[in-house]
Formats: C-alpha cells, sequence, structure tokens
C-alpha cells in the first residue's frame, strides 16, 4: 500500500525540514511527499531539496490560498492508495507510517484520524498549548482523546483518506477555518467508515505565543458557527461552553467588588484544578502555571469567536455559502 503524504506549508521553512527528517526515519518506506509552498514568502525549496535524494519527494509553489486548498492542490498529484495530510509542525515518531499502513491493512477503513502529543524538545508555551488543546478538562477529549471514538472527526494535522474517497467529495470546501471538520462531517454523511487510530500519533507543535494561539482559537470559534449553518446537527452543548465560560468569567470578575472577592472563589478553585492537571501530566511547574493562561486563552479566545459570528451573521443576513466562510 502506498501513501501519499501531503503537506501545505506557509513560511515555515525550519519546521517542514524537521518533519522531513522525521518522515525519513520512518520504517515504512512505501510512501511519497508533496510538499506544497501556499504563497510562502520564505519559501522552503532549497532547505527540502536534499531530501529529494533521500525519499519520493514533488515540491509545488501556488499563490496563497490557504491550507485547505493547498492540500486539495497536493492530493490532485497524488499517487498513493491513501492520502495522508500533515502540518507542517508536527514531527512523527519512528513506526507513525507502519502504524498507519497496519491499521489500514483490512482494506475497510476510508478515512482516519490520529491524536497529538507533545514532544519533550518543545518549548513551556507549546506543552501547555498543547494541554488545553487535548486535556479531557479543556476539550472533553474530542481532539483524539475520547473513549467515543464513533464521535471523533479528524484534523488536518493529521488525518488520512482513501484517495477515490477524497476524490469524490472533492476534498476540502473552500473554507479558510473549520474544512478539516467540514470534509469528517461529509465522509460520515457520505457513509464511508472513519476510525481513530489512537496509535497513529504525532508531535504536534501548535503555535509557540499566547497572542497567536489566541488569534487560532479565535478563528475556531468562529468556524464552529459556519459549521452548524452547513451541518446543523453537529452543534453540540460542550460547543457552547467556551463561551458560557467567557461570560461566566466577566461576570464573577465584575461581581467581586460587591462580594467581598466571594464571587472569586469558583475561578480560584478551577485555577487550582487546572495546575494540578497539568503538573499532574507534565511534571513541571512552569509549563503548569502557563497551563492556567493557555486554559483562560482558550476558553476566552474560542468562546468570543463564536459569540462574534453569532453576531455577524445575525445582524448581516448574509446567505452563507462555501465563497463565504
Amino acid at each position: 500500500m502506498k501513501i501519499s503524504i501531503v503537506v501545505p506549508v506557509y513560511n515555515r521553512p525550519d519546521e517542514i525540514v524537521e518533519l522531513l527528517q522525521s518522515i525519513d526515519r520512518q520504517d515504512y518506506r512505501d510512501f511519497e511527499v508533496i510538499v506544497v509552498e501556499d504563497g510562502s514568502t520564505r519559501t522552503c525549496k532549497n532547505e527540502i531539496a536534499p531530501f529529494a535524494e533521500r525519499f519520493d519527494l514533488a515540491y509545488y509553489y501556488k499563490e496563497n490560498s490557504g491550507p485547505g486548498q493547498s492540500r486539495n492542490y497536493g492530493a490532485q498529484h497524488a499517487k498513493g492508495d491513501y492520502i495522508v495530510v500533515l502540518d507542517s509542525d508536527v514531527i512523527l515518531p519512528d513506526n507513525y507510517l507502519s502504524t498507519v499502513a497496519q491499521g489500514l491493512a483490512d482494506g475497510s477503513i476510508d478515512a482516519f484520524g490520529g491524536p497529538d502529543r507533545a514532544n519533550p524538545s518543545f518549548t513551556a508555551t507549546q506543552k501547555a498549548i498543547n494541554y488545553s488543546m487535548t486535556s479531557f478538562l479543556t476539550t472533553g477529549g474530542i481532539r483524539g482523546g475520547m473513549k467515543q471514538a464513533d464521535k471523533f472527526h479528524p484534523r488536518s494535522f493529521n488525518m488520512g483518506v482513501r484517495t477515490p474517497v477524497w476524490h469524490k467529495l472533492g476534498g476540502f470546501a473552500q473554507m479558510r477555518y473549520g474544512e478539516d471538520i467540514d470534509f469528517s462531517i461529509r465522509l460520515k454523511e457520505a457513509g464511508y467508515r472513519v476510525l481513530l487510530l489512537r496509535d497513529a500519533w504525532v508531535w504536534h507543535k501548535r503555535r509557540n505565543t499566547i497572542a497567536s494561539f489566541y488569534r487560532q482559537v479565535h478563528h475556531f470559534g468562529q468556524a464552529r458557527i459556519c459549521l452548524y449553518r452547513l451541518h446543523p446537527s453537529t452543534l453540540k452543548l460542550i460547543h457552547l461552553l467556551p463561551t458560557a465560560f467567557a461570560l461566566g468569567t466577566i461576570v464573577l470578575l465584575l461581581a467581586a467588588p460587591f462580594t467581598y472577592g466571594i464571587s472569586l472563589a469558583p475561578l480560584l478553585l478551577l485555577i487550582l484544578v487546572i495546575f494540578a492537571d497539568s503538573l499532574r501530566l507534565n511534571k513541571d511547574l512552569h509549563v503548569a502555571a502557563l497551563s492556567v493562561v493557555t486554559t483562560f486563552v482558550q476558553q476566552f479566545g474560542y468562546g468570543l469567536g463564536f459569540l462574534s459570528e453569532c453576531f455577524v451573521r445575525s445582524n448581516s443576513g448574509q446567505v452563507l455559502d462555501e465563497k463565504n466562510l
């Protein structure tokens, strides 16, 4: 079984080199790699050129259109049985592709996704962001840690689709954010078998600053409204919780002067719980303290993004289609 790995990259030449180094260490060798430069001003062409002597590597440059359309562009050139899409900021364990190949060996799986982890070499901020994105306390395990795998939606940082299925569904829609969840939903609605491969995990760097992390999760919150309009049945209570958290926190802070600080007790308790949980998982006081910050940033960013998109859509009367997502 041949695997086509498609990686969009935008101004991240150093990160794509790390990813390619980890691909070169794979114990499964029947693969090709397709790198799609998405209109970068800092291209990676020269940095990745030496890898073409190590394995089947193709490089394409195109005008900027976002990661979803860049993945579609790469998929057009794929020759493998499965298309595996990875973000440029991931690193693969040496057995990643063999684990994927083993999971797909019986031919019954049409698409899969896998979890992510933080590598010990990551910065404290990256580890804290990883905690806030993967902890059961913050996301309920919806990003690969859940026990109910049938409710799992693969994300594009670690996602694979049978090549004919990809082309039949047209790949990712023309959405700037949330396009991977939309694709996962369409796969399931079309009756394809989508599976969580728990052992096919990757190290995922995510963002390296608090500000960039806030912008990212803010976009995630906005995307959830777009996904709701396309797939109304997919909106769940857990998607509303960050907005409730943000508004509730603001209310508790405003009430503090009138309650002699008693209203802050729930927030202090939550801070202690997050700190203790992150310390248990990461064994690092600095990461645990930063996890409190990143968790509040995540909840506020997502919640306010969700709320602002609700307001914009409801007041603009805009008719939603793929072009204005």
